[in-house]
């Protein structure tokens, strides 16, 4: 046997051990991704200790670009569902609708809120609302929740600074301004057919509805005791549009610049995910919090709670970037590119063909796209004129296929909706699926007009 097929061999053998490891013996993802790593180093003949230096300097790498960006979107996340921003958004948005209207606008509240917060800490802080406006419309709870889901996962899957796109963003060398632009181009029509169109066309697949007096109890937005006046609406809506907002122009203006000029200058640090995100937390910060009547010690508290879950999935996003180093450190990942060459299937279809078929194994997107890129990303190098922006929408998109019981966002909508798993496989995993098909249909449609 030669010695590249040896090599690709292993990296095979690791993907599949990082899969057992989670699926069969129920490792944390972090602690499964590491043993995979280093078990791959040590397999290909690099002493553990080397190993164990180039899966440190992969882990500080990724985390050097998707740290700063996570960090400071839960931040921000945190405030505007503190403050009571993010309720004031989904309330403006719904108001007194008539029901036909409903999961039009809950869908477009949850893919602005969506934006900045983690899936599980937006869609916990929605389900009351879903409740109240059930029962105040007197419709079956998933005409409202399924929509509200559906926005959220629009967000959730596509658009940085959510720990999948962003960790996506890092390892192709992509923009994040261009792929917000080309994930909300995607992803507004996306959110439009999966969320009210998709609820009306299933709505009769429903099943039994659930008992709308057993819902949950909101906590999450309870407001502090000296709480002054109620969050702005309007501020609310600048706070999650100003962070893509100035990505946008800082890509358009470095496109229409001369690089060395002050214009220049100007637009690339708009350009700069942490920056933008810095200034909309600061913004924040006084427009929602000390406006509204909030003391420093309640604003640290707020920013506090919002980091409190995103720990665990740095670990992962390290972890993730620790394999694609081992991969490289192997020679694997120019085993990739060379082989790639003569593969029939294009890049983006394989990217997230590859992240599909992780997450049906693994369940995480966010496992199923820090393994992918390692995967995916030498086949750029293979192929040059393919748009970085459009792979980590491809790999993205392909993260959120299939969710099923081995996933933990399936087990949250189905018992914060008092359904069967039965009913949560033509609803939730029907939905998200139809979302990454969609996706992936939406990039290669891009992917006719935008080049790298």
């Amino acid at each position: 046997m030669s010695t590249d097929l040896q090599h690709l061999l292993l990296g095979v053998g690791a993907v599949v051990v990082l899969v057992l490891l989670i699926t069969k013996a129920r490792l944390h993802p972090f602690l499964a991704l590491t043993l995979a790593a280093l078990g791959l180093g040590v397999a290909s003949g690099i002493a553990p200790a080397p190993a164990v230096k180039a899966f440190q300097g992969g882990f500080g790498d990724a985390l050097a670009g998707v740290g700063p960006t996570i960090g400071l979107g839960t931040l921000l996340g945190g405030i505007l569902l503190g403050s009571g921003g993010a309720d004031r958004i989904a309330t403006v948005f719904i108001g007194a609708r008539p029901v036909r209207w409903i999961p039009a606008a809950i869908t477009a509240a949850a893919l602005l809120i969506g934006m900045p917060h983690l899936f599980d800490v937006s869609f916990v802080m929605l389900v009351p609302l879903v409740y109240t406006v059930a029962k105040r419309t007197g419709t079956h709870l998933l005409y409202v929740g399924l929509p509200m889901a559906a926005g959220l996962y629009v967000s959730h899957g596509l658009l940085p600074p959510h720990p999948s796109p962003t960790l996506a963003v890092t390892a192709y060398d992509a923009s994040t301004g261009l792929t917000i632009l080309y994930g909300l181009i995607i992803g507004i029509p996306l959110a439009v057919l999966t969320g009210p169109v998709l609820t009306r066309a299933i709505s009769r697949w429903f099943g039994p509805a659930p008992d709308l007096d057993k819902g949950p109890v909101q906590t999450a937005t309870d407001e502090p005791e000296h709480r002054r006046r109620p969050a702005s609406f309007a501020l609310a809506l600048i706070t999650v549009l100003l962070p893509p907002g100035l990505m946008l122009i800082g890509t358009v203006g470095t496109a229409n610049t001369t690089e060395g000029t002050l214009p220049h200058a100007f637009f690339d640090a708009c350009d700069s995910s942490v920056l933008s995100l810095l200034a909309a937390v600061v913004f924040a910060f006084f427009a929602l919090g000390v406006r509204s009547g909030f003391g420093l010690g309640q604003l640290q508290k707020m920013a506090a709670k919002g980091l409190g879950p995103v720990g665990g999935i740095i670990l992962i996003l390290g972890a993730g970037g620790g394999l694609k180093a081992m991969l490289t450190e192997t020679g694997i990942d120019t085993l990739i590119s060379d082989y790639a060459v003569d593969w029939a299937i294009p890049p983006l279809l394989l990217g997230w063909l590859v992240a599909a078929l992780l997450r049906i194994c693994l369940g995480s997107a966010t496992v199923a796209t820090a393994a992918a890129t390692g995967i995916v990303a030498p086949l750029l190098t293979a192929y040059p004129g393919t748009s970085p922006e459009l792979m980590v929408l491809a790999t993205a998109s392909g993260a959120v296929m299939l969710s099923h019981v081995n996933d933990s966002g399936f087990w949250l909508f189905k018992e914060y909706f008092q359904l069967s798993v039965a009913q949560t496989f033509r609803t939730w995993t029907l939905m998200l699926s139809l979302q990454s098909l969609l996706s992936l249909g939406g990039v290669l449609l891009l992917s006719t007009v935008v080049h790298g």
